[in-house]
């Protein structure tokens, strides 16, 4: 057997959205008032399509994207410290609006002064423009998961998901997975140009974790590493379940009885450890997780000969 690159990673779990289910894409509306703030010209008439109190946040929210530290314990700082992308900057001055205000570009600036004149507008027609778009529903804990970092992609894309970094492979949700790029993205690394990825599936708190094509993401890449896997074949001993998601609800992909050969890629780990693993679905590749302890993992000489190493770490 080769040797184990066990890759110690920590998936965080995240608790559900109270909420009815909606199609597996990551929502849009979870992380920004207007996501494209910082992209392109807003108009005073959408403007008017928002409530006077989330003109506050939505233009803070492009100072939020500089960095900008609002004040621990105010209303702006409770709603932005919950968002993936948001880090605060270490400089004490950032306190300061016109230092923030001289890092924005020529269209933010333009979007903050915009915002603001609407947010007075309204105070002089004396409305809180009640009938306008209210604040979206905040993401339940959106601490990003250890291991797989937040990934800032380029918004408006739908990605196609599968779970083994190959067009032909088993793709989830009756091979409709995909994600939405308006919603968090949290990223591993590189498997031959796919980016393998963790993402908030649907409103009733499932995850997924799977690939999509790096070719096909818009904008800039995200640098990540290039991903090594063990590639050892092993036997399942126990019947068990194959998930794409130990981060949150285990929902099975397939069952795996007892005796079924599989390929052992690594092993990842949150409050349980979760061996990943390649097989095939009606066919086709698959990757995904069985709880630790199912496989029949065996040793080699090499560790067998090292009083130092425990079965299943190797040398690495």
């Amino acid at each position: 057997m080769k040797k184990l690159i066990v890759l110690l990673l920590a998936l965080a779990i995240v608790l559900p959205c109270a909420a009815a289910l909606v199609p597996t894409e990551a929502k849009a509306d979870s992380l920004y008032i207007i996501p494209d703030s910082d992209k392109r010209e807003l108009t005073r008439e959408e403007l008017w399509n928002y409530q006077y109190d989330t003109l506050l946040y939505a233009f803070n929210e492009i100072y939020a994207r500089h960095g900008y530290k609002f004040e621990t314990g105010s209303r702006c700082y409770n709603w932005f410290i919950q968002m993936p992308w948001y880090t605060p900057n270490a400089n004490e001055n950032s306190h300061d609006h016109h230092a923030t205000y001289s890092q924005c570009s020529k269209i933010e600036n333009k979007n903050v002064d915009l915002i603001k004149d609407v947010r007075r507008e309204m105070r002089e027609k004396k409305t809180t423009n009640p009938k306008g778009k209210g604040m979206p529903t905040p993401p339940a804990q959106v601490n990003k998961p250890r291991g797989f970092n937040y990934v800032e992609l380029q918004t408006g894309q739908k990605l196609d998901v599968y779970t083994a970094p190959s067009v032909y492979a088993y793709r989830a949700n009756n091979g409709k997975a995909s994600v939405s790029t308006n919603g968090a993205v949290y990223a591993l690394g590189y498997d031959n140009g796919w980016m393998l990825m963790l993402y908030e599936a649907n409103a009733a708190g499932q995850y997924r974790i799977g690939y999509v094509d790096g070719a096909k993401i818009k904008g800039k890449k995200p640098a990540l590493d290039i991903l090594s896997w063990d590639g050892s074949p092993v036997k399942v001993e126990v019947s068990t379940t194959l998930t794409d998601d130990p981060a949150r609800t285990g929902k099975a992909l397939t069952q795996l009885p007892a005796g079924t050969e599989v390929i052992y890629l690594t092993t990842m780990y949150n409050s349980s450890a979760w061996d990943y693993v390649e097989t095939t679905i009606n066919g086709q590749t698959a990757r995904g997780f069985v709880p630790s302890g199912t496989l029949s993992m065996t040793v080699d000489a090499t560790e067998k000969d090292d009083p130092d190493l425990l079965p299943g770490q190797g040398d690495g």
